[in-house]
């Protein structure tokens, strides 16, 4: 499913974002057709890379459902968000990724022309559908990959031996999947206020 891959690519963009905000580099970013991906990087803080995947989904979704309750804010996550395509277009290791980027490149081209040019009226529900499908599936993801099924190469299990802490990985799962689920509801009962 192509949107879920766009939560994947959120999910590795939030990865490398925290790499690059703890001064680490990013080598590489993969987006696999089969929904999986990775993310390369050197240096950086591990404590903060590695959580970052899921809760910067989480965070990301709340953002866009924020910036869909307003016309403006829903034109400038559409622009931001095509720019860092266009930017992980030109870092993207394999084809999938580029596809993925020129895809929705080009429907959030078509969604914004539609929405200056004609009564159709659609840019602010992309955005809100965006936001909402990375925070449902971030929860998801948590109890699928680190709670349900215990995955030995997970970003928690990761985190479990980084952190010098008695959790193990479900134990990170889930104090991460409650965290992006509070992301999840602060967004809906912001977007409601904001709406009033």
């Amino acid at each position: 499913m192509p949107f879920k891959l766009v939560t994947v690519f959120i999910h590795e963009v939030s990865h490398a974002i925290a790499c690059k905000l703890t001064c680490g580099h990013v080598e590489s970013i993969q987006i696999h057709a089969d929904e999986g991906g990775t993310t390369q990087t050197r240096g950086g803080v591990y404590w903060f890379i590695l959580p970052a995947g899921y809760l910067g989904s989480s965070f990301w979704g709340m953002v866009l459902i924020l910036a869909s309750t307003n016309l403006l804010a829903a034109r400038i996550a559409a622009g931001c968000l095509a720019v860092t395509l266009v930017v992980v277009f030109f870092m993207a290791k394999n084809w999938t990724l580029r596809w993925i980027c020129i895809g929705f490149i080009l429907f959030l081209v078509v969604a914004w022309v539609l929405q200056e040019t004609t009564r159709i009226k659609i840019l602010r529900y992309i955005i809100l559908f965006i936001g909402v499908m990375n925070s449902l599936f971030s929860v998801y993801d948590i109890y699928g990959d680190l709670i349900s099924r215990r995955v030995h190469c997970s970003d928690a299990e990761k985190f479990a031996e980084v952190c010098p802490c008695p959790c193990n990985g479900v134990g990170w799962g889930v104090i991460w999947g409650f965290i992006s689920f509070l992301f999840l509801c602060g967004a809906m009962y912001l977007g409601l206020i904001i709406l009033s």
